[in-house]
């Protein structure tokens, strides 16, 4: 008798074979969509009104806007996921390349001084003010963690030690870049009547605004040398981010802010950062030839990388969410950005 195999074991393979590669179509068609919806917003953010906002927002306004039209595309959920976190902490690590530690530390101690100071007040008067407002704390904590460091890197990078959901990152973000961008054009109209000079307006810009983009903005309109010390004076908040993520880290542990057996996932990603930083300022135009035009290429990849994680995000939230949970929090934030603002002004001046 003739040894036989079951018919069933032999059709079983090619159907698992073709799931997977349903599977991997799917996931690669999920990044596909984040990255269509990342041009769009590079796109959009060329139109009058939205070239200030910037592309992250503008993305997330599309992918916002799509969720509650036609909902989330489920079927490329994993994709999409993919992007949001994984697209997300890649992102963060090759922002390192934008910190020069070496002229943070020799030439911006001063700075670094005040940046901290900027991050202490803001991060505990909006966590303040929202147990005062009585809005949600998770999104109004990682607003002042914007407002304070360094805009949407900074909330990318808090938002999974503080256990935030991926709906407050995207709504976070998108706030940060809206009131971020509407103080930086407020700072470049008032800066003519202002009694400073244009260094001390540089120092103000970079100590007190949200995005490295909005202390661009605000600091170019003022010279070179203003905005040379404006970005220097914002790099030291930057780099005050991983300090403060391991604050973050052990803050969870000691309030009890994890669920029973519950573990805070270590931010590894700030390690790719870390190392980022120290590579572009002591071995990229040192040991290794980089032209100018090369690293403006990978600082606009960067900010690709990142938009397409802020779709992914995007795709989470809920605007009838933002109406009732957002608006707390944004006061708080609004609230804590002009007084920011005022205190570091008296400062500087």
């Amino acid at each position: 008798m003739k040894n036989t195999v079951p018919l069933e074991g032999k059709a079983a393979l090619p159907k698992e074979e073709g799931a997977r590669s349903q599977t991997a179509w799917l996931w690669l068609g999920g990044i596909a969509f984040t990255f269509v919806v990342a041009l769009l917003g590079f796109g959009l953010a060329k139109v009058p009104g939205f070239d200030h906002v910037g592309p992250l927002a503008s993305a997330i306004v599309i992918a916002v806007v799509y969720r509650q039209i036609w909902g989330y595309p489920e079927a490329i959920r994993s994709g999409i996921q993919f992007s949001a976190k994984k697209l997300l902490r890649l992102a963060i690590i090759l922002y390192g390349l934008k910190l020069n530690i070496d002229i943070v530390f020799h030439q911006g101690l001063g700075l670094l001084a005040l940046g901290a100071g900027t991050i202490v007040f803001s991060i505990l008067l909006t966590v303040l003010l929202a147990k005062w407002l009585k809005a949600d704390f998770s999104l109004s904590l990682i607003l002042g963690v914007g407002t304070g460091v360094c805009g949407a890197a900074a909330i990318a990078a808090v938002s999974p030690i503080v256990k935030a959901k991926e709906e407050d990152t995207a709504i976070g973000v998108g706030i940060i870049a809206l009131v971020g961008t509407i103080f930086s054009v407020i700072y470049t109209l008032v800066r003519p009547l202002l009694p400073i000079s244009a260094t001390d307006y540089g120092i103000w810009s970079g100590i007190s605004l949200h995005e490295l983009a909005h202390v661009a903005l605000a600091g170019a309109p003022a010279g070179q040398d203003a905005l040379a010390i404006a970005l220097l004076a914002k790099l030291g908040r930057v780099l005050l981010l991983v300090p403060l993520c391991f604050i973050l880290m052990y803050w969870m542990k000691r309030a009890g802010k994890l669920e029973s057996g519950g573990k805070i996932e270590f931010p590894w990603f700030l390690i790719g950062f870390i190392l980022m930083s120290l590579i572009g300022s002591y071995v990229l135009g040192s040991y290794i030839p980089v032209s100018e035009a090369a690293m403006g290429n990978v600082s606009s990849l960067t900010s690709f990388v990142l938009t397409m994680a802020m779709v992914g995000l995007g795709l989470n939230v809920s605007l009838r969410d933002v109406r009732t949970k957002a608006m707390r929090p944004l006061l708080a934030m609004v609230i804590t950005s002009v007084l920011l603002s005022v205190v570091s002004f008296i400062v500087v001046s």
